[in-house]
């Protein structure tokens, strides 16, 4: 159910990136256009309210020294919009005596001289209100002046003059946001025609199609993302031709042996009790042994490939790791006559330590299977700056120059070399040290001949106590 939330069509996220600001800022303007038009009634009442207010004020005179106020019928027929509004009024003198309308009716505070006063809302008789009130001067009033005259009137045309304000920009906005929304639709389906045209390219293809994707047609921002691809199409094509050559080189390996073995196990057959006999099952049991040790090392190698094993960072010592990885050839070594030894000093490293201590023991098998009887093999453990060194160093025959890069590839030997080797030993100690964030690599050594392989990894910075 999570992921299925995840999984979301590119153009309705980019949809909904731009109409969510937008109909967040629409929702504000019609907030704000609630408020013109709450704001548009409001005046639109108060003009009314003023008109009404003058037209009595113009009619209240002095009759026989007594101030008389009249109430056009205009002042009170200007409210009659068929909404209901109930109308009240009140002027009084400057004293407070009342001339006419309702006592109780809430005064407003005035501005003296205001030309245009502004009412206000107020509660009277269980209904909200808006009143205004204007002060007007009576010739011949005496005390009386200047007069009051208040009028208010029930907010129920108010009400439906600020709706229908309010549902008109609501209706405008509301087809701006429709218009933005076919019009960003139409848009993204335009700007995302090259991706789908990507898209089709890429599901057309072969499964061994993996040449380069044209740029040419996409946008600018998405051609990085061509380029990804292209590069790991390229990455993916190597991969594959290595893959290959592996599998080949592995057939080929392996049917030599195998022929080998089917050719001595008939020999053997063939011959009564003896020493022919006898000869063909030792040479059965050595190529047997070789075919073991292939196989042994193509395992090796396939879980030293990268993304094989779960990573592991176990802190190692590796004097102590190159001390473990000598044991088991310590028989060989004698076997040939091979002076083996082991020198130098702790030092600390992190990395797995069973593969670490594989590809110790490849580079030494490497140097006894191509020492020659009498020779020496020394292993040397030491820290260079922030580097963890392991040497071995051996009095063979060398590799020349120009092979030295050749050897780590898989199955490669140089040429007129004796031993019986299957050409993967440094291939796996190269896939080993570089999983392990090193190096590996060969020099002559600084003294006569031979050659000297040296491994670098980076030193656990905690000191080894």
């Amino acid at each position: 159910m999570r992921s299925s939330l995840r999984v979301r069509s590119l153009r309705l996220e980019l949809l909904l990136w731009l109409i969510v600001p937008l109909a967040a800022v629409v929702a504000i303007n019609v907030w704000t256009t609630y408020r013109s038009a709450r704001a548009m009634a409001d005046l639109v009442t108060d003009r009314m309210l003023l008109a009404s207010a003058r037209a009595i004020a113009e009619q209240t005179q002095v009759d026989q020294g007594v101030v008389e106020a009249l109430v056009p019928p205009a002042a009170l027929e200007m409210f009659a919009t068929g909404n209901q509004d109930l109308v009240y009024y009140r002027v009084q003198t400057a004293e407070g005596r009342l001339l006419t309308g309702y006592p109780d009716l809430p005064l407003p505070p005035q501005m003296a001289g205001d030309p245009a006063p502004a009412g206000v809302e107020s509660d009277y008789r269980d209904e909200r209100l808006r009143v205004l009130a204007i002060t007007h001067p009576v010739i011949g009033a005496g005390q009386a002046n200047p007069i009051t005259v208040a009028v208010g009137v029930t907010l129920r045309s108010h009400a439906v003059l600020t709706r229908q304000l309010w549902l008109q920009a609501l209706g405008q906005q509301s087809v701006l946001l429709l218009a933005a929304a076919v019009l960003t639709l139409a848009g993204l389906a335009r700007g995302l025609t090259p991706l789908l045209r990507l898209r089709n390219a890429v599901s057309r293809r072969r499964p061994d199609d993996l040449t380069p994707l044209s740029v040419d047609s996409v946008q600018t921002e998405l051609r990085p993302l061509v380029g990804a691809m292209n590069h790991l199409m390229e990455r993916v094509e190597r991969q594959m031709a290595a893959q290959r050559r592996f599998v080949a080189n592995a057939a080929h390996q392996l049917r030599t042996p195998l022929t080998l073995l089917g050719t001595q196990a008939s020999y053997a057959l063939r011959e009564a009790e003896g020493p022919g006999r006898t000869e063909a099952l030792t040479a059965l049991q050595r190529s047997a042994g070789q075919l073991a040790h292939l196989a042994s090392q193509l395992l090796t190698l396939s879980r030293a490939a990268p993304g094989s094993r779960r990573p592991r960072q176990d802190r190692i010592d590796l004097h102590e790791l190159a001390r473990q990885a000598l044991e088991p050839l310590a028989g060989m070594a004698v076997e040939r006559g091979i002076d083996l030894g082991l020198d130098g000093s702790s030092v600390a490293v992190r990395g797995d330590e069973t593969m670490l201590r594989e590809a110790v023991v490849n580079l030494v098998d490497n140097a006894l299977r191509y020492v020659p009887t009498g020779g020496a093999v020394t292993v040397t453990t030491g820290r260079d700056g922030a580097e963890a060194v392991l040497r071995v160093e051996d009095d063979g025959p060398g590799i020349p120059a120009a092979e030295r890069e050749q050897v780590f590839e898989r199955f490669y030997r140089v040429l007129g070399t004796e031993g019986a080797g299957s050409g993967l030993g440094l291939a796996i100690v190269k896939e080993i040290v570089e999983t392990a964030g090193g190096t590996v690599s060969l020099r002559d050594p600084a003294k006569g001949t031979g050659l000297v392989a040296e491994i670098r990894l980076p030193a656990d910075p905690v000191e080894t106590r």
